[in-house]
């Protein structure tokens, strides 16, 4: 849980427009692959994805997430606060 927190202030302070996400998709592409998954990237640009695959034949899960965010300059007085 620390490690997902930590990400979260870091995405937050180091915003990405879209199909511009660099940085925030190689760092969740390092970790999909560090859990195991077959990773491909890339995809529409920037996307990743993760695919697990299961020992068993049966019902399939997706998960869509966005890693686009606006550069802000934020007026709040935090250590994550976004700065682009």
């Amino acid at each position: 849980m620390p490690q997902f927190v930590e990400w979260r202030r870091d995405f937050h302070q180091h915003p990405e427009l879209g199909n511009r996400e660099f940085r925030t998709s190689a760092i969740v592409a390092e970790y999909l692959e560090y859990l195991g998954f077959e990773v491909r990237t890339e995809i529409a640009h920037t996307g990743v994805i993760g695919v697990l695959r299961g020992g068993q034949p049966g019902p399939v899960v997706a998960l869509r997430a966005d890693m686009d965010a606006l550069p802000v300059v934020e007026q709040v007085n935090l250590p994550f606060a976004s700065t682009q």
